[in-house]
């Protein structure tokens, strides 16, 4: 199939930056992003008390530092795509280097929340509250860790499209945290 054939084969999906079952990949993980956040908002409305003292338990600074953190790997990763198109190959590595670097920060700080929460007697069985905020960042976490490993194959095989793909796939992590950190940690 020529390129020609391929963009009529995946429409709208052909004029998007990166592959098209990226963006395929990227829609399926935004609706159960979306899916799951729905259902915190709405448990959140029926048990208000619950959700209260949960966020109560929550360290918002370490949540805003995470949000900091993936906001400034998300602008790492779009400044090496830049870098690619004007071919500074060597710039967009260094620069995809310091994105995955940023999300292992974060995943740092995940990990030692989370090893906060058990050494003070909370986890997954806790309550509503708790089960729910374990399931999402997990969830979401898991995608931190699966973009880390995409942007050090996407440095490695460093091509335009394949930069694009990435740092899409990533800027979806980074959004989809936008969304869930006042949700879960703020909102209330």
């Amino acid at each position: 199939m020529d390129a020609a054939q391929e963009d009529r084969h995946w429409g709208a999906l052909s004029e998007l930056p990166g592959h098209p079952m990226m963006w395929v990949l990227i829609l399926t993980e935004v609706v159960t992003f979306g899916l799951l956040l729905a259902t915190f908002t709405v448990t959140g409305a029926v048990q208000p008390g619950v959700f209260a003292a949960g966020r109560a338990q929550l360290d918002s600074a370490l949540g805003g530092v995470n949000t900091l953190v993936l906001i400034t790997s998300g602008c790492l990763a779009a400044l090496a795509v830049e870098a690619c198109m004007i071919e500074c190959r060597r710039s967009a590595r260094l620069l995809l280097a310091g994105a995955a670097a940023l999300g292992c920060v974060f995943t740092a700080i995940k990990v030692a929340e989370y090893a906060a929460k058990v050494e003070a007697g909370i986890g997954l069985e806790t309550d509503t509250f708790f089960t729910l905020y374990f399931l999402i960042t997990g969830f979401h976490l898991l995608h931190v860790v699966l973009g880390i490993v995409i942007i050090a194959a996407v440095a490695l095989h460093d091509s335009l499209e394949n930069l694009k793909t990435g740092t899409a796939f990533w800027h979806m992590v980074d959004l989809v945290w936008v969304v869930m950190y006042p949700l879960i940690y703020l909102v209330g």
